[in-house]
């Protein structure tokens, strides 16, 4: 497949989808939709009942993704729904192990698109990872699904209710990510959870044992994928 903000890669029975779009991989519904397409292609290769597993990362040390890109709202109002939401849908609905390989700086949504994926490597020596709507005055419904998920309930307040800006060994210490590395080692770190967990897609059952427990956040952006007859977010009051 020809893709333009993205690449794909084969290791083996693991795919590696990597972000290009400079400079901070923003998400618009272009880059979220060529996201989709690549997952899709990954899950057409592997086949059923096979081993494999995914990993998304950066294209540098310095930016993973710092999220959505909130001025295409003004062209279009529908573009969450056409482009983010249907792009955590899909990574939910995965029948393979995910892991997100957090190269740099992550904000906003893309803190969500980490979280819709079943492991995270983040770099331990830069980059922060924070979810700032309560700064911005932003909000989707189903925007705590994911967080209450994944996260112990401190962890989630600190995350929607205070904005925390995390480091890596922060991010480590309340369970946010699952391993940190140095720039040279968190390629091999991620690719090492995905060799080691990609035979659990063998018996076919690893999506619907996941979607027993991110169900809640599953049927959420399900739900609001490719709505347009409501509105299914709050606007910002700050772009940032």
């Amino acid at each position: 497949m020809d893709f333009k903000l993205t690449s794909l890669e084969r290791k083996g029975d693991v795919f590696v989808i990597t972000l290009k779009k400079p400079p901070e991989n923003r998400l618009d519904v272009e880059a979220c939709q060529e996201l989709i397409r690549a997952y899709r292609h990954v899950e057409k290769e592997l086949g059923q009942d096979a081993d494999g597993a995914v990993i998304l990362r950066g294209s540098d040390a310095k930016f993973f993704t710092t999220g959505l890109d909130l001025h295409e709202r003004d062209r279009n109002p529908f573009a969450s729904s056409d482009g983010f939401y249907p792009l955590l849908a899909t990574v939910l609905d995965f029948p393979f192990p995910t892991i997100a390989l957090i190269t740099g700086h992550v904000f906003g949504g893309a803190c969500l698109l980490t979280l819709a994926h079943d492991y995270r490597v983040m770099n331990s020596q830069r980059g922060y990872w924070q979810m700032p709507p309560v700064n911005a005055g932003l909000h989707h419904d189903g925007m705590g699904s994911l967080p209450r998920t994944k996260l112990a309930p401190h962890v989630c307040r600190k995350v929607l209710l205070e904005a925390k800006k995390y480091k890596g060994p922060e991010a480590l210490e309340d369970g946010i990510v699952d391993a940190i590395a140095p720039p040279e080692r968190m390629f091999d770190v991620a690719l090492e959870l995905a060799n080691r967990w990609k035979s659990k897609a063998k018996m076919g059952v690893y999506g619907v044992l996941r979607n027993e427990l991110v169900g809640e956040a599953t049927r959420a952006y399900q739900s609001n994928s490719y709505v347009h007859h409501r509105e299914t977010s709050k606007e910002p009051k700050v772009k940032l």
